[in-house]
């Protein structure tokens, strides 16, 4: 796929489901969005905000116009997946934003979360624009088990706090699907793999296990990925599960070995595998983020 680029989500029993490319970071293949067209249409992620045309374009492409879009749902409110919900709120008036409770009042100001996201991804910041605030009213905060309707499908919320307290996985029973968040890591579809995402300052190892055995629970037939696109489940929770120990135990390890907190980043960030998939600047950024996320894992743990 390209930036942009629209395509029907064709994988198990899944119908009525499109996604885009965003561009997100100016990486292809890193973040997507996707849209539902259900008999009340939703939207579920809104990318940085930086390319906000490029999912107006997409409900276009998919026969909607903005003013049919009736709900809006965010995973959790990293910019990366809710940069956008000010900007599409706007442009989708009709739409009700739907966020876990914890993350509700950052998208009505969203004032901190600014500064936390420049904070926790460091250069990355470039690729960002500040988000415009959701108005109050036209958000609803959802807890576990709560249901959105949308006529002939449905968002079943899961909470799933161990990337974030402020994510849920939505369940899509009519599509036998989940919209994943951040919960079953980054899938890179060129290459059937799961790289970990452990971002400052809330990742949690053993909750973000017990959310991976949430996902298998559910057990669906595909996995919706916000990093990056649709995939028949098959062996990539179990992996990811092992990717996700085996990642927090090199940090770990690497700290016990080196100097200094800024050693440890440089060890891993300055020969990444993620800039194999994603490109050197994005990589070094990347992983450079969720080794700083470790290490406060690291050090609350320890307390």
């Amino acid at each position: 796929m390209g930036f942009g680029d629209v395509r029907q989500v064709a994988t198990g029993s899944c119908s009525d489901l499109w996604f885009v490319d965003t561009g997100m970071y100016e990486v292809i293949e890193y973040g997507s969005v996707y849209v539902l067209d259900a008999e009340r249409p939703a939207i579920v992620e809104t990318g940085i905000g930086t390319h906000s045309d490029r999912i107006l374009d997409a409900i276009e492409t998919v026969g909607l116009a903005p003013e049919d879009i009736e709900v809006i749902a965010v995973t959790h409110v990293h910019l990366d997946h809710a940069g956008g919900a000010g900007f599409l709120a706007e442009a989708c008036p009709n739409a009700t934003i739907v966020v876990q409770e914890i993350g509700a009042p950052h998208l009505a100001d969203p004032e901190r979360l600014w500064a936390g996201t420049k904070q926790a991804v460091g250069e990355q910041i470039t690729h960002y624009v500040e988000p415009d605030p959701v108005p109050d009213a036209r958000i609803r905060a959802v807890e576990d088990g709560d249901r959105v309707d949308l006529g002939d499908h449905s968002l079943i919320a899961h909470h799933a706090p161990g990337h974030a307290p402020h994510q849920v996985v939505y369940e899509d029973p009519a599509n036998d699907a989940v919209f994943t968040g951040d919960a079953a890591g980054l899938y890179v579809p060129t290459r059937d793999d799961v790289l970990p995402t452990s971002p400052p300052p809330d990742f949690d190892l053993e909750q973000a296990l017990r959310d991976v055995e949430l996902l298998q629970e559910l057990a669906p037939e595909t996995l919706l990925y916000s990093h990056f696109g649709p995939a028949m489940a098959t062996d990539q929770l179990e992996r990811y599960a092992r990717t996700l120990s085996d990642w927090v135990q090199a940090v770990a390890a690497a700290r016990n070995e080196l100097e200094d907190d800024d050693a440890v980043i440089e060890h891993f960030a300055g020969e990444t595998a993620a800039g194999e998939v994603w490109g050197a600047e994005k990589g070094r950024g990347e992983t450079a983020m969720n080794v700083r996320g470790v290490l406060q894992y690291l050090d609350y743990s320890t307390r």
